[in-house]
C-alpha cells in the first residue's frame, strides 16, 4: 500500500489526513508553521480559520445545509468538531475558533497513522511511487511551493485577493445603542445590530470611500515571476470600501442591508445595519458580519467608531486582505481530484478552486476518500453528480476555462430540474427541498462502499 503525503495543515489537510488514517492508509502530514508563516495566519494551529469563524447556513433546505449534511453522513471529522464547538450565530454553523483548532490537534494526535512534520515542503517528487502527494497548501502557497507546482503543472495560477473582518472587544460596545435580533425573528437573536439613520449612513460612507488604503506589499506579487498584478478581489468577499465605491447604497443591499431587522425602540427597520456575531464560547469578543477591508489600521480605527454602539470600541484585530492562489481546475484536475499530467498528485481545499470553509473541509475529505483508495489498488468511485459535493467538484473540473473563479457551493452548481417539474412546482423553496432529496438519496447510495 502507498503512503499518502499531505502538504498542508489548514482545513482540507487535517481532514484529508484523518479520512484516510481511518481507511488504514499511513499518512505523513506537512505544515510549515511555525517554521515559516503567512501573511494572515496568527498561529501554528491546525484548522486556524483565518477570516470569519462561519461555515454559513443550517437552514435546512439550503445549499449549504445541503453541503454540510452530506459530510455529516460520509463521517466528516473537522465538521463534527465544528458541530462540538459551535456558538450561537442564529441560522448559521459558526464556531469558537480557538476550541475548534485546539479539538482538531486532539483528533491527529490521537491517530497513530499519521506522523506530523513541522517543516516547509518545496519539492513535490512526482516520480516517487511509493507516495501518494495531496497537496493541500491553501491560497497562501509559499512561493517556494507554488512555484514547484507551476513547474509541474506548466500552468499559470490565477490569483483573487480575499480579506478579513474586524473583531471587537465586546466590553467595549455601547450596549444602549444596539440591540440583538435575528432578521425576520427567526431562530434566536444571536446577533448584535448596530442601526443606522441616513446621516449617519451618509457620514460614513463618506468616511469610508475617501479613507487611505494599505500599500501593496512584497507578498501581492506573483509567487512564480514576482511581478506585481492588480489586485482581483473574488466577488463574494469584496472589501467594504471597494463596495461602497460601487454606489452609495451598496452595502445597504449587501453587509448593511437592514430588511427584517426590527429596532426596538422605533419599531421599524433602521436605514442601514451593521450586524456582529459571536466570536468565541465565551461570548467576550464579536465579528463584524461582512466588514473586511483593506484600509490601514488607523483609518480602520477612525472609520469603524462610526458605526452606532462602537464609538469607544476596542478592536481586537482590524480587517486586512491576504493574497490567495489557486490552480485552473478544469485544465488540470480530474474529477477524482488527481492532475492529470501526474496522477500521484491530488489538489485539495482552496488551492483547487473551491471557496469557503466547509467547502475545503468537503474537498479534503473527498481527496483523503479519495487517496485511500488508489493507495490501496483500487479505481476511486466519483462522488455523485447529483449531490452537493460531486457538483462542486464538478464545477471546478469542467467550468469555462476562460471565465473560471472560485466557487461556494449554490443550488446552481446542482443538475437542475426537469423543465416539466420546474413548472409544476412554481415555488422555489419546494424545488430546493426536491433538489435536496435527491442528492442525499444519491450521496446515500454512493457512501455504502467507502466508508
Amino acid at each position: 500500500m502507498k503512503r499518502i503525503k499531505i502538504i498542508g495543515g489548514g482545513l482540507a489537510g487535517p481532514e484529508a489526513a484523518l479520512q484516510a488514517a481511518k481507511r488504514g492508509c499511513e499518512v505523513d502530514l506537512y505544515e510549515m508553521r511555525p517554521t515559516r508563516s503567512t501573511e494572515a495566519h496568527q498561529t501554528s494551529d491546525f484548522a486556524e480559520l483565518v477570516c470569519s469563524n462561519s461555515l454559513k447556513s443550517e437552514s435546512e433546505n439550503t445549499a449549504p445545509w445541503l453541503l454540510k449534511q452530506e459530510m455529516r453522513r460520509a463521517g466528516s471529522i473537522l465538521l463534527a468538531e465544528a458541530d462540538a464547538t459551535a456558538v450561537p450565530a442564529g441560522h448559521a454553523l459558526a464556531v469558537d475558533r480557538v476550541e475548534f483548532s485546539k479539538r482538531v490537534a486532539q483528533r491527529i494526535e490521537s491517530e497513530p497513522r499519521i506522523r506530523v512534520h513541522r517543516e516547509e515542503v518545496t519539492m513535490l517528487n512526482e516520480g516517487d511511487p511509493d507516495t501518494l502527494t495531496i497537496l493541500a497548501s491553501g491560497p497562501l502557497t509559499s512561493a517556494a511551493l507554488a512555484a514547484e507546482l507551476q513547474r509541474l503543472t506548466g500552468s499559470d495560477h490565477l490569483a483573487f485577493y480575499d480579506s478579513i473582518s474586524p473583531i471587537v472587544d465586546a466590553s467595549s460596545i455601547d450596549m444602549s445603542k444596539v440591540y440583538f435580533a435575528a432578521r425576520y425573528d427567526k431562530g434566536t437573536a444571536d446577533y448584535i445590530n448596530c442601526p443606522f439613520t441616513k446621516e449617519e449612513y451618509e457620514r460614513f460612507i463618506e468616511a469610508l470611500t475617501t479613507a487611505e488604503a494599505v500599500e501593496s506589499k512584497d507578498w501581492e506579487k506573483f509567487p512564480a515571476t514576482g511581478t506585481a498584478e492588480k489586485l482581483q478581489y473574488f466577488e463574494g468577499c469584496l472589501p467594504i470600501e471597494e463596495t461602497a465605491r460601487r454606489g452609495r447604497d451598496t452595502l445597504r443591499f449587501g453587509p448593511m442591508k437592514p430588511v427584517g431587522l426590527t429596532d426596538p425602540k422605533t419599531g421599524r427597520w433602521p436605514y442601514a445595519v451593521v450586524q456582529l456575531r459571536q466570536e468565541n464560547l465565551r461570548a467576550d469578543s464579536y465579528n463584524l458580519v461582512g466588514f473586511q477591508n483593506h484600509l490601514k489600521y488607523g483609518e480602520q480605527n477612525r472609520i469603524l467608531k462610526l458605526i452606532p454602539g462602537l464609538e469607544n470600541a476596542t478592536f481586537l484585530r482590524y480587517g486586512q486582505i491576504h493574497r490567495n492562489t489557486y490552480i485552473h481546475a478544469p485544465s488540470l484536475l480530474t474529477e477524482t481530484l488527481q492532475l492529470k499530467a501526474q496522477p500521484c498528485i491530488l489538489i485539495a481545499g482552496q488551492l483547487s478552486g473551491v471557496e469557503g470553509y466547509t467547502e475545503s473541509i468537503a474537498s479534503g475529505m473527498l481527496a483523503g476518500i479519495y487517496a485511500a483508495s488508489i493507495a490501496k489498488g483500487n479505481a476511486p468511485a466519483i462522488a455523485p453528480r447529483l449531490s452537493a459535493n460531486g457538483s462542486l467538484t464538478h464545477y471546478i473540473t469542467h467550468a469555462d476555462t476562460k471565465k473560471f473563479q472560485p466557487a461556494n457551493i449554490t443550488f446552481d452548481l446542482l443538475p437542475p430540474l426537469e423543465e416539466d417539474l420546474r413548472k409544476k412546482i412554481r415555488d422555489k423553496k419546494e424545488r430546493h427541498k426536491l433538489q435536496c432529496d435527491r442528492a442525499l438519496a444519491a450521496w446515500t447510495e454512493w457512501l455504502a462502499p467507502t466508508n
